[in-house]
């Protein structure tokens, strides 16, 4: 599968999911060429997100990170369900197309948040949101 292909079904599995943590927040598909190959680390990251180098960086699971919302809970109603399915399908459509997957959270409180993985092409991809955490 090739990097638009790729990002078709990003965008499809996560259009109208909002990432929930002190506030609501969208996905954002994102493609980020690496035509040198060389792997991702936090210091590249903060660099392709144009972030200082003292911002903080903190890697996450992707499972960790989407740990509440793929969880289904007795008291869920239909509609918060349905929000569970998708985000389901979203990991999944993660996983099944992007390797090394890993969810880079930068700042403290108000935090930018990258779920990004490597393309059969070498190239990153994936998501972005943010997160409220005090």
């Amino acid at each position: 599968m090739n990097n638009t292909e790729i990002l078709d079904q990003l965008k499809q599995a996560s259009d109208g999911l909002l990432f929930q943590s002190e506030s609501e927040y969208p996905f954002e598909v994102l493609l980020w060429e690496h035509p040198d190959n060389i792997p991702l680390t936090p210091t590249k990251v903060l660099e392709q997100t144009g972030h200082s180098a003292g911002t903080p960086v903190k890697a996450v699971a992707v499972d960790d990170f989407f740990k509440v919302a793929v969880t289904g809970e007795d008291w869920h109603g239909e509609e918060e369900r349905q929000t569970v399915n998708r985000f389901q399908t979203l990991v999944q459509t993660l996983k099944e197309n992007l390797s090394d997957l890993q969810v880079y959270r930068l700042g403290e409180t108000e935090q930018d948040v990258y779920v990004i993985g490597q393309t059969p092409s070498g190239d990153s991809a994936g998501l972005a949101t943010k997160a409220v955490e005090t």
